[in-house]
């Protein structure tokens, strides 16, 4: 039983790793929403030939500013589908630290009965705390994950349509309050 604890213990030490990735991965893609946000802001000025004052002389300036931009904008997105991929990939991981961590109770001939899983040894938490809390910490990652993606997938919409670049500010507090998920709730 004692021995189960302990891997139950990897397992969080796992989840660890992977929320401090996630940390990384947050800060990463906050500043990648802020540099989208600060271009589609822009699109709109960019667009009208009146902005340039002395430049407007210049054949195809506003063009040529107006691709340059896109492109930039065009390299972000490309860069934050990569985090969002990476996102998953940690989701991903923490589906796989709960079924293994289910398959644990089941392995051996020890197979747990409901008394063993509610047991504690001495001030150690029982395997079904254990159980339970990897599987809300995976749930909770999921949820962040989707809200993230979702957010994300608006974007380009935004993009095309820079007059309605006002839920610009809302989905960047969205990003910015993340995760939701409380840091004692980690280290269960």
């Amino acid at each position: 039983m004692e021995s189960i604890v302990k891997k139950y213990q990897q397992k969080f030490r796992k989840i660890k790793d992977e929320t401090s990735r996630w940390e990384e991965l947050q800060s990463r893609l906050i500043s990648q929403f802020s540099n989208v946000s600060s271009i589609i802001q822009r699109l709109q000025v960019i667009q009208d030939s009146q902005s340039y004052g002395a430049l407007k002389c210049v054949e195809g300036i506003v063009d040529a500013v107006l691709v340059k931009q896109m492109d930039s904008l065009q390299a972000i997105f490309i860069s934050m589908n990569k985090t969002m991929e990476e996102f998953h990939g940690i989701v991903s991981s923490l589906e796989k630290v709960v079924r293994d961590s289910r398959q644990l109770i089941k392995v051996g001939s020890t197979q747990q009965t409901v008394k063993q899983l509610k047991q504690r040894i001495g001030i150690k938490p029982t395997l079904a705390n254990c159980l339970d809390g990897i599987k809300l910490l995976q749930e909770m990652h999921q949820s962040e994950y989707h809200l993230k993606l979702s957010v994300v997938s608006a974007l380009p919409a935004l993009a095309l349509n820079p007059s309605g670049s006002g839920d610009l500010g809302a989905l960047h507090q969205l990003l910015v309050d993340q995760p939701n998920i409380p840091r004692e709730e980690e280290y269960i």
